[in-house]
């Protein structure tokens, strides 16, 4: 399957602001975060087709997944 994945904020520093890839049928989106050398505690935001999705949630063919970081500040 294809999907589109979108990284905001620090999650682009070295990597990329939109990229296409090829993953395995079922893939989760915890998946992807590790593939993407992140951790799980890294993640803020969730979004899956311009809803809120979760690390488990299943990812299918065309989906948009959006990657946002936990914000921090005083």
């Amino acid at each position: 399957m294809r999907i589109t994945l979108k990284l905001f904020a620090t999650f682009r520093n070295g990597r990329f602001k939109v990229a296409e890839q090829e993953l395995p049928d079922g893939t989760e989106v915890r998946a992807v975060v590790l593939s993407l050398g992140l951790t799980e505690e890294e993640i803020g935001i969730v979004m899956l087709n311009g809803r809120h999705g979760e690390l488990d949630s299943k990812l299918a063919d065309q989906d948009t997944l959006s990657l946002f970081p936990l914000v921090g500040g005083g």
